[in-house]
């Protein structure tokens, strides 16, 4: 890699680590925000849940907005937004001042993986490694965020937290703001034809041409995979949303300290999760990825049932059945990009995966709504019954798109 390289790739790594680490550790002070505020499950998954629906639904403006201000000011604008959010998040009272610093940080993270992987595209030669470095932070966020959140709630009070979460952020912004490096030094390196298409930006920011795309896309078999990414928000976000809550009275073993124990599995499992995605990785490279696909949300619908049963065996079969869901709940990722990029031309990728992101996190959001719902009404077996009959469905999906014509994926 090259000095502009290099730099770029700071910049996401920091960036993309930032925002998975306070997307995973929102769930982590559900734990205190229930004991404190006692708020239902249904009010608390609602405000949470709007704050990760504006984290899916801004993807696509933030692509627009990327593509006509450059992505070097939009990620240090997420870096403030960020930061900014979660020192409000501890400094505002009230359930209702969470629920508004949580709809800040959703607005702002939501541009940064169109920006970020746009400024990848653009400005790096040795794209492919520097996916692979973003990614890696991408996992060190998802893994090592709630890790260190609980740890800090050992020594600090939730709002105390909050805030020294959002410092990292805010101080990134100043490293954003003065990094330099050309944003398009690539352009035209990755091409088929080695020229650079100057009337792409100018046609990614035009809202006919984005509404013509969105149109073909929607009329092709694009439609059935939004559909089964969007059951897969679902599934993720229901999943995980109360997951350390629901966790700790299954941890039968004495700790040395009073901690929410629940916590630590949940930080746990996320780390399992890396070994999922690699592992989805190396199997989107094949064939039929379809039919992976398929198989991998029938598991997870055969974990939802068996959770809670295998779970009250005994602390060691929780952790096994745990890391079970972890590896398959990621494993799952790579597996419906790959089928993304199968259903949809090349040259409407960057709409179709702002769709994806729309579903997976946008609409994925009402999953949180949903487990609060559940869990406020019924309980938790009723809520991994609904999470396994959500994955049943994107399972038929994918086997549907699996068996179909061909010619569908080639008209694409």
């Amino acid at each position: 890699m090259n000095a502009n390289d290099r730099s770029i790739v700071a910049l996401v790594m920091v960036a993309h680590g930032l925002v998975h680490t306070y997307e995973l550790s929102i769930p982590i002070f559900m734990t205190a925000w229930l004991a404190e505020f006692g708020v239902t499950e249904a009010t608390l998954g609602g405000l949470v849940g709007a704050g990760y629906f504006l984290f899916g639904a801004g993807a696509l403006p933030g692509g627009i907005l990327a593509d006509r201000f450059g992505s070097r000011r939009l990620i240090a604008g997420c870096f403030v937004g960020m930061g900014g959010a979660f020192v409000l998040l501890g400094l505002l009272p009230g359930v209702w001042g969470i629920g508004g610093a949580l709809l800040a940080w959703g607005a702002a993270a939501s541009v940064y993986h169109p920006a970020g992987l746009a400024l990848i595209s653009t400005g790096v030669r040795q794209r492919g490694r520097a996916l692979a470095y973003h990614g890696i932070a991408g996992n060190v966020g998802i893994a090592g965020g709630p890790l260190a959140t609980a740890l800090l709630l050992l020594v600090f009070d939730w709002p105390v937290v909050a805030v020294l979460l959002g410092l990292p952020a805010l101080a990134a912004s100043a490293f954003a703001l003065r990094a330099s490096f050309d944003e398009t030094a690539a352009v035209g390196l990755h091409d088929a034809t080695g020229e650079t298409n100057t009337a792409s930006v100018s046609e990614a920011t035009n809202l006919s041409t984005l509404w013509t795309r969105t149109r073909h896309l929607f009329a092709s078999s694009f439609a059935v995979v939004f559909a089964l990414v969007a059951l897969s928000g679902l599934y993720y976000r229901g999943v995980l949303t109360f997951l350390p809550d629901l966790l700790t009275p299954l941890v039968t073993v004495d700790l040395p300290i009073d901690v929410s124990a629940g916590r630590y599995v949940y930080a746990a499992l996320l780390a399992v999760g890396i070994g999922g995605q690699y592992v989805g990785g190396r199997l989107s490279e094949r064939d039929d990825t379809e039919r992976t696909l398929a198989g991998a949300l029938a598991i997870l619908a055969g974990v939802a049932i068996v959770f809670l049963p295998v779970a009250g065996l005994g602390t060691g079969a929780l952790l096994v059945v745990s890391a079970g869901l972890g590896f398959f709940l990621f494993l799952v990722q790579p597996l419906y990009q790959a089928t993304v990029a199968e259903y949809t031309p090349p040259d409407a990728r960057g709409v179709s995966y702002g769709y994806t992101y729309l579903a997976i996190f946008g609409v994925g959001a009402l999953g949180a709504t949903l487990a609060g719902a559940l869990l406020q009404e019924a309980g938790p077996p009723l809520l991994f019954g609904v999470l396994s009959s959500i994955a049943l469905l994107g399972a038929g999906l994918s086997g549907g798109l699996a068996v179909s014509d061909p010619q569908t994926k080639e008209a694409s």
